[in-house]
């Protein structure tokens, strides 16, 4: 089990901002253990349709107004999507590893993964501080190639707070995918 998110963070990733750009005119997103709505409320401000899943279900009842609110333990259950595309996923401060390939996989033909969480050596600064949820160096560039084409993709020490992360934004080009399922 993953060790508890900080639900009273306001603040938009400043690498949610800068991709969010990749997300089609209208395009849903799936904010994934979003907590407090943070990046839910922005992007629902955005004109995109939102869904938000997370465990807690105190922290996400302000967030039904803004859209579809799903509240799961997607460590524990199954995927709450099954079948289910998004233009956007967004996940931050969250890792749990089976569900990377799940992830990679929900994003839709055009759309757009944006993913931000800690990494090895983290654990020098604050929490997490468990191995299990924090990435291995080049972890989440490898889980995203071959299925996404990454368009950016950061892995070092950020300031204020002090943590070491790893970034990336990965596109689902919509050809390549028709192709691909057609051959399976």
């Amino acid at each position: 089990m993953s060790e508890p998110s900080t639900h009273g963070n306001t603040h938009v990733s400043d690498w949610v901002r800068r991709w969010a750009a990749l997300i089609p005119a209208g395009g849903t997103v799936l904010d994934v253990a979003c907590g407090s709505g943070r990046h839910l409320r922005w992007l629902a401000a955005r004109g995109h349709p939102v869904t938000g899943v997370d465990r807690d279900a105190q922290a996400v009842e302000p967030l039904r107004p803004l859209g579809e609110i799903v509240v799961a333990d997607i460590e524990n259950g199954p995927w709450p999507f099954e079948g289910r595309h998004f233009d956007a996923v967004v996940v931050t401060n969250y890792l749990w590893r089976p569900l990377l390939p799940i992830l990679v996989d929900t994003v839709a033909p055009g759309g757009v993964l944006i993913y931000e969480t800690f990494a090895l050596g983290h654990e020098t600064v604050g929490r997490p501080r468990h191995p299990d949820f924090l990435l291995r160096p080049g972890e989440l560039l490898e889980a995203a190639r071959p299925h996404l084409r990454v368009v950016a993709y950061e892995e070092g020490w950020l300031r204020a707070p002090e943590r070491l992360v790893q970034r990336l934004a990965a596109v689902r080009e919509a050809a390549s995918c028709v192709a691909r399922h057609r051959l399976d």
